[in-house]
């Protein structure tokens, strides 16, 4: 029945390049989506007769071109996917309707492979029905209620295929790939769909030439880090039966050995596809395994697009699909056990162009969704309880970091693999410190305009509590911080820091302000427009809301990763994960212990970390919707714009922890040997 309507489908729409039923200036608009369907009909043909699996290298890069080209940097200044172009062919309203129906059938390339013809027959009818549309009047308000049907009769498919494959192994199209393809050939990297570029084969080449050890040493730390996870913070492995792997393509070799690490802990993988549909993605955020982005802008310019059709009444027929699909495998869901990511980094930063012509999201559409992810995340945790879940996440570099990648890389594995326990005797030192705090009072130089005190929790036992975690490389690899959740009532000041890379974007003199704890004034220098730039942090940073708590205040103790980042200039290109390490940080959004706070966390030392919660968090006890604001964005200050970190005691004593970015508080000097022995 699918095939036939999948059939009927494509009969329609080879009809479609010869007919002229539509007028001009849509006409073109049609045939070229007419000619993309008929393409991947002739890309399924080759797959299900296993022609494509035997092409040569060279013959699968022409092919992966061909399904991307137009959507290239190079092409994209007059492809109909850029709102610019399509607004200016056919006006805003039709523009947008038609630029975002060709970034839904965008999709459709990733279905192929899959083999979801279903999928297929549901995008191609679709473009169908808009097309009969404009064959008649061209009417933007009827091509937005088609879509906005599709939207909402289709969610209980998209969405709920979405959370199958969350939770059920069975589903993974990646793994069967990686258990079953001989990785030393790289023709396996074309048989998932997505753009590769050269970052991921040359990584997946990079990662043939080491030895098997090495490799081994790789997937060990990652899938170790998890397992402490649990661990250190008493939750119970053994009840859960599912890891979920995040990545990027090339790194297959590590990931298979990481899946035969967490069989052996009972744990099968799910490693689902970063969402490509308006239906199930978050912006422009790829959450989940992906290849190389074609062109970062085409993401940015729709990750709004359902603010053409989004109303409260589609958010809440997703929230009945999401219930229905969660109850109904709410046993495959309590074995969920959290998401295991191995992140990478060293692309050129990414800026976007902010442009008038794509869809945004009104007032009172951000905020039913500001309500809809409080509900959506309510429900998540009550399937996938967050007090029994965790995470580990780990960075690599990709080519793109330039002519030194291989010795780049190797330097990661060596700060992957630093030891944590000289880090937790040095660590405990600072925190023994922090410990008889009020607030500690961060200064920036060199231009830096940080002024920001920040209030600590007041401790009832210092002989069994303290305030700050000793984090040891567990989950957040690689070793390097002490963290925690500060007293947002007395924390002011201002955050400013020159550039940071956050989010895969990137931000110039960032600069924030608190009033007791809360973000009151923001801007930064991305944009000429003061108002572009304050929509840019309040989309990217705030995400949408208007204001957030620091949720976290850390010190990054790892000067070796600091130094490495200068001597290879690879500065604003490290992630925040290692980032966050190379200096003090702060979070903007929920706090580290977010749907955990009632969890009891100790350190190494067996005392308490008993600074969970804050003023806003703890509303979960009366209105768990006030609580939570589903973000969490670090910001790190590094060490050459850092004038000190002096922690102030009650009776207005000073304890200096670093001072002109060298840490002087005694018995954390050998944070310093990196800094002396560096060249620069």
């Amino acid at each position: 029945m699918i095939e036939e309507r999948y059939e009927l489908a494509l009969d329609r729409i080879r009809l479609m390049q010869t007919e002229d039923t539509v007028k001009e200036p849509y006409r073109d608009y049609f045939k070229k989506m007419a000619e993309f369907v008929l393409m991947l009909d002739e890309l399924r043909d080759e797959l299900l007769d296993g022609r494509y699996q035997k092409f040569t290298l060279e013959e699968l890069r022409t092919w992966n071109r061909r399904l991307y080209q137009d959507v290239l940097p190079e092409q994209y200044e007059e492809s109909y996917a850029n709102p610019d172009y399509a607004c200016k062919m056919f006006g805003k309203e039709s523009g947008q309707i038609l630029g975002m129906l060709y970034a839904e059938l965008r999709g459709a390339v990733v279905y192929v492979f899959e083999g979801k013809t279903e999928y297929l027959a549901i995008l191609y009818e679709l473009l169908i029905e808009i097309y009969n549309q404009f064959e008649d009047t061209p009417d933007a308000k009827t091509a937005r209620d088609i879509f906005y049907w599709y939207a909402s009769d289709y969610c209980d498919v998209f969405l709920a295929d979405r959370i199958r494959e969350q939770i059920l192994p069975e589903e993974s199209f990646a793994t069967d790939l990686i258990m079953n393809s001989d990785l030393k050939d790289l023709r396996y990297l074309y048989q998932f769909g997505e753009y590769i570029s050269e970052n991921e084969w040359k990584t997946a080449e990079h990662l043939n030439r080491l030895p098997e050890e090495t490799i081994q040493k790789m997937a060990d730390v990652y899938s170790e880090g998890y397992r402490i996870g649990f661990v250190n913070t008493g939750k119970d492995l053994s009840k859960k039966s599912v890891v979920n792997i995040r990545y990027i393509l090339g790194f297959e070799r590590v990931v298979k050995k990481a899946i035969e690490n967490f069989e052996k802990m009972g744990l099968k993988p799910v490693i689902y596809r970063a969402a490509v549909s308006v239906l199930t993605k978050r912006q422009h955020y790829k959450i989940g395994y992906c290849g190389a982005v074609a062109n970062k802008q085409y993401e940015y310019d729709h990750k709004d697009d359902q603010a053409i059709f989004m109303d409260k009444k589609y958010l809440e027929r997703k929230l009945e699909v999401m219930q229905t699909t969660y109850e109904h495998y709410k046993k495959e869901a309590a074995g969920f056990a959290g998401p295991a990511c191995i992140d990478m980094f060293g692309e050129e930063p990414f800026e976007p162009v902010a442009k008038e012509t794509v869809a945004k999201l009104s007032e009172s559409q951000e905020e039913m969704i500001l309500q809809y992810d409080s509900r959506q995340s309510q429900m998540v945790n009550r399937y996938i309880k967050g007090e029994e879940r965790s995470f580990t996440i780990i960075a690599y570099p990709v080519p793109e970091i330039g002519e030194k990648y291989e010795e780049i890389f190797d330097e990661i594995i060596r700060i992957n693999t630093l030891n944590a326990k000289v880090y937790e005797k040095v660590q405990q030192t600072l925190i023994d410190a922090l410990d008889q705090g009020e607030y500690v009072h961060i200064l920036g130089t060199n231009g830096n305009r940080t002024d920001l005190n920040v209030q600590l929790h007041p401790l009832n036992d210092p002989a069994k509590e303290t305030i700050f975690e000793n984090c040891v490389a567990d989950v957040n690899i690689p070793v390097g911080e002490v963290f925690t959740s500060p007293v947002l009532e007395g924390t002011n000041g201002v955050l400013h820091v020159s550039k940071v890379y956050l989010n895969e974007l990137q931000y110039r003199d960032l600069e924030i302000t608190f009033s007791n704890g809360m973000v009151s004034e923001y801007n930064c220098a991305n944009f000429d427009r003061d108002l572009e730039n304050k929509a840019y942090i309040h989309d990217n940073v705030l995400y949408k809301h208007p204001t957030l708590p620091l949720g976290e205040f850390a010190i990054g103790t790892n000067t070796t990763a600091y130094i490495t980042a200068r001597k290879y200039g690879i500065e604003d290109k490290m992630p925040i994960l290692i980032a966050e390490k190379m200096g003090p940080h702060f979070a903007v959004g929920d706090t580290c212990y977010s749907w955990c706070e009632d969890i009891k966390v100790y350190n190494p030392n067996g005392k308490e970390i008993i600074a969970r919660d804050n003023s806003v968090s703890i509303r979960r006890k009366e209105d768990v919707s006030k609580a939570y604001f589903h973000c969490h964005t670090d910001i790190t200050i590094p060490y050459e714009e850092l004038g000190s970190i002096t922690v102030v005691t009650k009776d207005k004593k000073e304890i200096v922890l670093l001072e002109n970015g060298k840490f002087v508080l005694p018995g954390t000097e050998i944070l310093n040997e990196p800094l002396k022995n560096s060249n620069k």
